[in-house]
């Protein structure tokens, strides 16, 4: 448990250091990577260890919270997913932003995320889960922002961390609730409570549970970038392209996919099949899934199809947790963070040799001037894709599966997301890799060096073979039959819908100058950004600011404090005519006084 809460500090001791200490001497970056690689090494170490630690923080009568961590397989199956991706990272990070000038801000905001991320996963409580929950958001707020002088980037990151906190405030009804349920925050000591909750209130129990799930749900829409709230990962892009590969595409949007199987494990999945809210779960998922899935075939920015491909993969995650299949989702986390992670830094390797270029219809041909990043970056689509024996096939597999299992008319969605997945992917490669230059910045372009080229070959070998048995039991979680081939009626339907997607992107793009497929209703993003920044925001704001102004000026203005300074200007008035300077009303006045003073005396 030492090495544990060493895991957890030693990223915070690292950001300390850096920013109060070690920015201005350029050794930031180094510290922060040999944290990343200390880190990495302590999660191997950990793996396979199960047991529970924790020190009292604060006391409120009988009510106490405490800073506890929990290691069991799920938690350190996780852990080896974040530090494995940020260690590739940070090593890809030490070229990519070498001549930045805020590198050393960059590298401490990195080591920051760590440390919230590891509490996350360590969490054993939902107290200590919800400060490192904001702590994720604070943290990925500087990241995206990083490069802040640009209104963009700026606008972005607080894009994320307003959209964010929209998702965090169910997210804190729904721990409320579970704590007035259970009479625990504990995940281990939850079951009991809640048994005792269903054995009292048999006629609601089911009611009242799945309106806390939901609640503790919108915290994953938030930060899984699940529909409505979607809208900031693309969006997020902006930051640079390693801060990509590290958040929006292996860690902090799967925090929600986690955080839901955690819940989904603590309440028991016989009880979480009983909710009604699985339903909602799995459907959000899937509408996530289809419509980011669609999006993203209209992309021309290389970091923009590869997030709506991320808001894809994550529907199909988070659908299978409503399907209460959520080992299927949480071992399609444990491959999709490889190859997505490989695919970010690809993009990002081929957006540095081609001078920060990032249309993709500008750049063409890059299989010549950049041989092995193409090679290490068809790998990682084919994985995407689910090419079989890849990956990415054994785990989307068994997603579709428990989808078909159930019945479900979402099995139909997910076959249809796995033709577009193909598509959009062969779109991307066969116009940014083949064919010829399209623009000076592609034509100059070179293979780029060993500290970018190694992440990218080890993240290649992960995102080939992480789903085979021999690797596969490092995920945080899995069924049984996970890493296996097999032949029925779901593995025809999905390599019907790999051959379609492949052979249509192939037919439609293979040669061409420019996209010969438009659909603006795709391109805008089935304008959400548009009706949120013009409908929702615009004129809610508009209507909001009327309202006050309406109290501002009519009540609090006009009626409270308008009236009382009229009220005390009109008594003012009504005594000041009194004050005439006239003795003789003066004397008529006392007399008037003692003959009521002598009345009230005597008679009263």
């Amino acid at each position: 448990m030492n090495l544990a809460w060493l895991l957890l500090f030693l990223p915070l001791a690292v950001t300390a250091a850096n920013q109060l200490v070690l920015r201005r001497t350029g050794l930031a970056p180094a510290i922060a990577v040999a944290s990343a690689l200390a880190t990495f090494v302590l999660a191997v170490m950990l793996v396979g260890t199960e047991g529970s630690a924790a020190f009292p923080w604060a006391t409120i009568g009988d009510f106490h919270l405490d800073i506890g961590i929990k290691l069991d397989a799920l938690s350190t199956g996780m852990m080896l997913v974040v530090t494995g991706v940020g260690l590739a990272v940070h090593v890809f990070s030490l070229a990519y932003m070498k001549d930045d000038e805020g590198k050393a801000r960059y590298f401490t905001g990195l080591s920051l995320f760590m440390f919230s991320m590891t509490g996350i996963v360590l969490a054993d409580n939902f107290i200590m889960t919800f400060i490192f929950w904001e702590l994720v958001g604070f943290s990925s707020y500087l990241l995206i922002g990083h490069w802040y002088q640009k209104e963009s980037a700026a606008d972005a990151a607080k894009k994320a961390f307003i959209t964010n906190r929209i998702g965090d405030f169910g997210f804190m009804i729904g721990i409320l609730m579970l704590w007035g349920i259970t009479g625990h925050l504990t995940f281990d000591k939850m079951q009991p409570g809640l048994e005792a909750f269903r054995a009292a209130n048999p006629a609601i129990w089911t009611g009242v549970l799945s309106t806390a799930v939901l609640c503790i749900f919108c915290g994953a829409v938030g930060k899984s970038a699940q529909v409505p709230l979607h809208v900031w990962l693309p969006d997020a892009m902006e930051g640079p392209t390693p801060v990509s590969a590290l958040i929006h595409a292996a860690t902090m949007v799967a925090a929600g996919v986690y955080m839901l199987f955690r819940v989904q494990s603590t309440l028991g999945f016989e009880v979480f099949h009983q909710l009604p809210a699985s339903t909602v779960i799995a459907w959000t998922g899937g509408i996530t899934a289809l419509l980011a899935a669609l999006m993203a075939t209209q992309q021309d920015d290389i970091k923009r199809v590869l997030a709506y491909s991320t808001l894809s993969q994550l529907g199909y995650m988070v659908m299978a947790v409503g399907f209460v299949a959520g080992d299927a989702g949480m071992f399609h986390l444990f491959t999709h963070a490889w190859f997505k992670a490989l695919l970010f830094l690809g993009s990002g390797a081929v957006i540095f040799a081609c001078h920060h270029e990032q249309d993709i219809w500008k750049m063409g041909g890059l299989v010549r001037k950049m041989p092995l990043t193409t090679l290490t970056f068809a790998a990682g689509c084919a994985a995407l894709i689910a090419v079989p024996g890849t990956s990415g096939f054994f785990s989307k597999e068994l997603i579709l599966d428990a989808a078909h299992h159930a019945g479900s008319p979402l099995f139909w969605v997910g076959a249809l997301v796995a033709a577009l997945t193909p598509f959009y992917m062969t779109r991307l490669f066969v116009v940014a890799f083949l064919g010829k230059h399209r623009s000076e910045n592609a034509e100059h372009a070179h293979e780029v060096g060993p500290l970018m080229l190694v992440p990218l070959a080890l993240l290649a070998v992960l995102a080939i073979f992480s789903g085979y048995s021999f690797l596969n039991r490092f995920a945080p979680a899995r069924p049984d039959e996970a890493g296996e081939l097999h032949v029925n009626f779901v593995s025809l339907v999905s390599l019907a819908a790999l051959v379609i997607g492949v052979v249509a992107g192939w037919r439609l793009y293979a040669g061409k100058e420019k996209d010969p497929v438009c659909i603006p209703l795709l391109r805008e993003r089935f304008k959400f950004d548009w009706f949120y920044d013009t409908i929702l925001i615009r004129y809610f704001q508009n209507f909001l600011a009327a309202v006050i102004h309406f109290f501002d000026e009519f009540l609090i203005n006009g009626v409270l404090v308008g009236g009382l300074s009229r009220g005390a200007e009109g008594v003012g008035n009504l005594f000041r005519r009194v004050q005439s300077g006239s003795l003789q009303g003066y004397a008529f006045a006392f007399g008037l006084g003692v003959i009521l003073v002598i009345y009230l005396t005597v008679f009263l």
